[in-house]
């Protein structure tokens, strides 16, 4: 048999042995290879189409990695993909000691200064007065301990629920510490002294800050950081309400004076900050589904610029009646009952904006276009 003959008869056993091969196409000027940019990305490989160490292999495979490794990767790639932007987390730390240092200063005007005790006296005993006829019945239901014990409950069950369902452990756990911080907090009441410096009708032991209020401002702000983008505006204004009508609930029931109130909500706000500070992995939204939310950012600017507004209004009608307020002078009564319903509404209203945008900006990172993405934009015809 010649050479040529037994080459011949040796190729099929050559073709059956020999591994299939497939070459990628190189990139080049003349021939460009085209990428259909609706195809799915694989973050962890190469762009020559090649797995190197850092890729992820498909589920079931024997090198499968565990999730750390993965979220490891990720945040070699790209680290908002894990973490939030440094800048929004010491954000949340500053408004976390913004919030921690007006209730001090509330705390200290109402307590510790004549004129604020006589402020606090004057809007207890006259708000339940003056307070219009429509808003007693609303009022009225949340004057009962157990109604606000019960669907503080139900939210918080909520948030637990939301939080199991959609897998987000470290968001549940952001939800414990928040929960314990928020207890603490309530426990002030029964150290914080009150000192005599007038007479006034109220009992003299102190009630700052209000337990009734932080629990219905914690469970609100909890079920608000666990719910999906699409339902953070609406939890967020509910939460809002809710705590709006708790504060102003106990303060007509005589059971707390509107400083107490106001010192709970920024309690509430500081833990929250502080809380949203520390949010990372299982805690965001996932990389692929992150979006700009119009509506978070339409509604929480309303907040918080409203609340803003109906602080500084507080502070001003205060102000023209603090000299009347030491003589307890009959003209200073509605003043002092209307500032007080517009500072716990402002606060309500301040509290759950910046928890709603910071929650935003912490859960889902974008480009540099901004922290909360693009603006909105009309919609289409």
């Amino acid at each position: 048999m010649t050479d040529e003959q037994q080459m011949h008869s040796e190729s099929p056993q050559a073709e059956q042995a020999a591994p299939a091969l497939d070459f990628a196409p190189m990139s080049t000027p003349e021939s460009p290879v085209v990428v259909d940019p609706a195809a799915p990305v694989n973050m962890l490989a190469s762009n020559t189409g090649e797995h190197g160490p850092s890729a992820v292999p498909l589920p079931g495979s024997s090198a499968e990695l565990d999730d750390v490794t993965v979220e490891q990767g990720l945040a070699r790639l790209d680290p908002l993909t894990v973490r939030p932007r440094i800048s929004s987390r010491v954000l949340c730390v500053v408004f976390a000691l913004m919030m921690a240092a007006m209730a001090a200063g509330v705390w200290w005007l109402g307590v510790c200064t004549e004129d604020g005790q006589a402020y606090d006296d004057m809007v207890w005993s006259h708000l339940v007065e003056r307070l219009p006829d429509w808003l007693n019945p609303v009022v009225g239901v949340f004057t009962v301990s157990l109604v606000v014990q019960v669907i503080s409950a139900v939210l918080a069950v909520g948030a637990v629920i939301v939080a199991i369902v959609r897998k987000r452990w470290w968001l549940l756990g952001q939800s414990a510490v928040f929960a314990v911080l928020c207890l603490a907090s309530s426990l002030l009441k029964e150290h914080l002294p009150r000192p005599f410096i007038i007479h006034v009708e109220a009992p003299e032991a102190n009630s700052a800050p209000s337990g009734h209020t932080i629990l219905a401002a914690a469970a609100g702000i909890a079920l608000l950081c666990v719910v999906p983008r699409a339902w953070r505006a609406l939890t967020g204004v509910i939460g809002a309400v809710f705590a709006l009508l708790v504060g102003a609930s106990v303060v007509v029931g005589k059971w707390h004076r509107p400083t107490d109130v106001v010192m709970a909500l920024c309690i509430a706000g500081a833990m929250a900050m502080l809380t949203l500070a520390f949010t990372r992995t299982s805690g965001m939204d996932e990389p692929g589904k992150r979006a700009s939310s119009p509506a978070v950012q339409i509604v929480g600017t309303v907040m918080i610029t409203g609340g803003v507004l109906l602080l500084a209004y507080t502070a001003y009608v205060i102000w023209q009646i603090v000299p009347g307020l030491e003589l307890s002078a009959e003209w200073c009564i509605e003043g002092a009952c209307v500032s007080a319903m517009t500072g716990v509404s402002g606060m309500a209203l301040l509290v759950f904006g910046m928890t709603l945008a910071m929650r935003q900006i912490t859960a889902s990172p974008l480009t540099r276009l901004g922290l909360v993405g693009a603006p909105p934009a009309p919609p289409r015809r």
